[in-house]
């Protein structure tokens, strides 16, 4: 029996304000035509849309509120056995860092349509709403496009592709994140004296492994340095991929596409999907990132996962 697909899209385009975005709305509803044409229900009961356009009341559910949007993360995955999917096209920011997990003190956050007043989503909570609550038996995917994302729901995994497409820099980043884990692993066993030290090379070992992370001199990636996330989240053992429109310190354009207003990402992204086949996590990063410099963006995407997922050889199943 085919696990049943549930779908949630947020667009926020702050209408009226001054933070106003053009393209958010229009990058909901392309997303919605492709997974309509991947076989997602468009009914009520399997996707929800929030969304600040005309049509939305401020006191309805389905208005981009802190409050429904942690609302609907929640419905999205609450029951097990499903096949999830979310995509976010909205201001992303950066706020205090309240759980100590960033070596730069900065959490990446989601901008809610009343953020004046209630303040924004930190990646941390972020992380509760979507991955830790999630039930047993989901798969879940995102799209986010928006500033300072590359970390956005904190996975332990972070990779990313430079202009030439290579993406070496995912087994430097496995074999870290393994040495992490052995290192846990004799200590949470409880240590023996004689192992003392080989978990001390062990984290050691590791170490070294992040901080040497450099990239075609790109800034070190947010998530990585001393192994942030991997030993929080490491053990959770989640299927939760997303594809990002930045790295935590860059800006996620709002583009003005053959006419018309679009996130860069959602654009990019979108038109890799459409372009047939079934490619792989990896080619889908390089592909994206291929289209951003054609077009002339600067930002680059990211892939992160909960999951040591073999990337070059594991499809991209939406």
């Amino acid at each position: 029996m085919a696990q049943r697909r549930k779908s949630l899209l947020i667009g926020i385009n702050y209408v009226g304000s001054a933070h106003e975005l053009k393209g958010c709305h229009a990058d909901v509803d392309n997303v919605a035509e492709f997974l309509s044409y991947r076989g997602y229900s468009n009914s009520h009961r399997d996707r929800v849309i929030l969304s600040d356009n005309f049509m939305v009341n401020r006191d309805s559910p389905y208005y981009p509120t802190g409050h429904n949007i942690l609302a609907a993360m929640d419905w999205l995955v609450s029951e097990p056995g499903c096949t999830l999917f979310m995509h976010y096209s909205g201001h992303g920011g950066q706020v205090e860092d309240v759980d100590s997990n960033r070596s730069t003190g900065l959490d990446d956050s989601l901008v809610p349509v009343d953020f004046e007043y209630k303040g924004q989503l930190s990646s941390t909570l972020l992380h509760q709403h979507l991955v830790t609550r999630m039930a047993p038996g989901c798969t879940l995917f995102i799209l986010m496009d928006c500033c300072h994302s590359g970390s956005a729901v904190e996975l332990p995994y972070v990779y990313r592709s430079d202009s030439d497409g290579n993406i070496s820099i995912m087994d430097n980043l496995r074999k870290g994140a393994q040495l992490v884990g052995e290192a846990q692993d004799l200590i949470s066993g409880g240590l023996r004296f004689d192992k003392l030290g080989e978990a001390r090379q062990l984290f050691a070992g590791a170490t070294s492994f992040f901080q040497g992370l450099k990239h075609m001199n790109e800034q070190e990636e947010e998530g990585l340095q001393d192994g942030e996330f991997v030993g929080q989240y490491g053990s959770e053992n989640k299927m939760v991929t997303m594809f990002s429109g930045c790295r935590d310190d860059q800006t996620s354009a709002d583009a003005n596409i053959s006419g018309r207003s679009t996130g860069a990402m959602t654009w990019a992204f979108l038109q890799v999907m459409k372009s047939g086949g079934t490619p792989t996590y990896a080619q889908t990063l390089q592909m994206t990132r291929q289209l951003l410099d054609q077009s002339n963006y600067t930002q680059i995407p990211q892939l992160s996962s909960g999951l040591d997922i073999n990337l070059e050889d594991m499809a991209l199943v939406i």
